[in-house]
């Protein structure tokens, strides 16, 4: 099975986590977030993986190294401009061969049933299948009771599902995108428009999900996955014995607390220096930076 991994964005709304890494990269409990979606695709079978970048492409491509550390091939195809969703699919077309494939976002964190969903979309014979659930404030997608999407509106409504970002798309699909740069939504709501049943929904429960776009839900992203773990400290840092961690806490390797500083809820990238007595509660630090200051909800 092969896969495409959406990360080309600029995560505009992550700033400045974002300035100087692409959001693929950014670390969720000390691993950077596309190691995440690989670790994903991989244990339910994908052996093949493509990834669009632009924003710090170089950085993208020279951590992936052709898939080297992940044990399978992994290829990123540089937009040198941003081509969207469509696009983007649109510009890996000689990849795919003849068999359906997953694109899934960059920022998705999830667990959901990807073979289950798979499996789902080869028993139907439809262009696309959605993966879909119900999540609030998120849900856009309107479906029938066959599970017909018949509407993908650009704000939620009530009773509709929510888009997991995982599609599950036949070679086919690629016949109805144009070339340059476009949105996928666009070309599934002509096929809605259609009448051919030709994007139909899988509907996925009792999963865990976050779709990492805000600064929020980067934190949170991080606390669940620490799972029953409370504290994640990277190697080579330093921490004072009068320091304290509280509640939750993410820290990178090489960083330093000096005497009672304080650190809860919170995520430290790596050799972040924290100054004696400064509180840092509900934030994050990215790599390098020295606090000399409370930070209390602050992105830095």
């Amino acid at each position: 099975m092969k896969a495409m991994i959406l990360a080309a964005g600029l995560g505009t709304r992550l700033r400045p986590l974002t300035l100087n890494r692409p959001k693929a990269l950014m670390p969720v409990a000390n691993k950077p977030m596309i190691d995440h979606v690989v670790d994903y695709l991989k244990g339910f079978g994908v052996d093949q993986i493509i990834v669009n970048a632009h924003h710090h492409h170089e950085q993208v491509v020279k951590h992936l190294d052709g898939g080297i550390p992940f044990g399978i091939p992994v290829v990123v195809r540089v937009e040198r401009e941003i081509l969207g969703t469509g696009g983007g699919i649109q510009n890996t077309a000689r990849f795919w061969g003849n068999a359906p494939f997953v694109v899934i976002n960059g920022d998705t964190f999830t667990n959901i049933d990807l073979a289950a969903a798979y499996r789902n979309h080869l028993s139907q014979g439809n262009l696309v299948t959605l993966v879909l659930h119900d999540r609030a404030p998120f849900n856009q997608v309107l479906v029938d009771i066959d599970l017909n999407v018949l509407d993908i509106a650009p704000a939620p409504q009530p009773g509709r599902l929510a888009f997991t970002g995982i599609h599950i798309i036949s070679p086919a699909l690629l016949d109805f995108l144009p070339e340059g740069p476009s949105n996928i939504i666009d070309a599934y709501q002509r096929l809605i428009a259609g009448g051919h049943h030709a994007v139909r929904a899988y509907v996925s429960e009792g999963h865990q999900w976050l779709d990492i776009g805000t600064v929020e839900s980067y934190r949170q992203a991080n606390r669940e996955a620490l799972g029953k773990q409370t504290m994640l400290v990277g190697r080579a840092t330093r921490i004072d014995p009068s320091a304290k961690l509280e509640d939750w806490v993410v820290i990178g390797a090489g960083c330093e607390l000096a005497r009672s500083a304080l650190v809860t809820r919170s995520v430290l990238w790596d050799n972040v220096i924290v100054r004696e007595g400064v509180r840092i509660e509900d934030s994050v630090v990215t790599s390098g930076l020295e606090v000399e200051e409370d930070l209390i909800g602050q992105s830095y």
